[in-house]
């Protein structure tokens, strides 16, 4: 586990740190905006993640007025892109650098770059997703 992700600090501490009230770090578990772990005798645990996560909370609501709703909107939309990024760093990984694997056609829907083949693609072929290397690469 990362040092950011380890949840160490109790509640007074990460309230502290955050600049926050714990009842405000309470209403917030309460409202999924931040998601501490549990100790054994059911005390909150914060990470260094989870505090940088509560000044955000703090920055948006008072900073641009966002309310709470639009908050929690915004932190998933956020946990959604960063998983979108590491999915797409994981597909580059299967790509030469460089290489177009994927074009436009004139309509502007994505077409298949193909192997030596001339004849259009067919109504199925046009809706999957290939990759193609050129024959003698690994």
């Amino acid at each position: 586990m990362a040092a950011d992700d380890a949840k160490v600090y109790v509640i007074s501490v990460a309230a502290e740190l955050a600049g926050m009230h714990p009842q405000t770090l309470r209403q917030y578990d309460r409202l999924g905006l931040v998601t501490p772990s549990r100790a054994s005798g059911r005390g909150r645990r914060y990470s260094l993640r989870d505090i940088a996560t509560l000044r955000e909370v703090q920055r948006l609501s008072q900073d641009e007025g966002v309310n709470l709703a639009g908050i929690k909107r915004i932190l998933e939309l956020e946990l959604e892109i960063d998983g979108l990024r590491r999915q797409v760093e994981y597909l580059r990984a299967f790509v030469d650098p460089g290489r177009r694997v994927f074009t436009a056609d004139p309509t502007g829907d994505v077409a298949v770059n193909r192997a030596r083949s001339r004849r259009p693609a067919g109504p199925s072929e046009r809706a999957a997703v290939v990759l193609w290397r050129p024959s003698g690469r690994a």
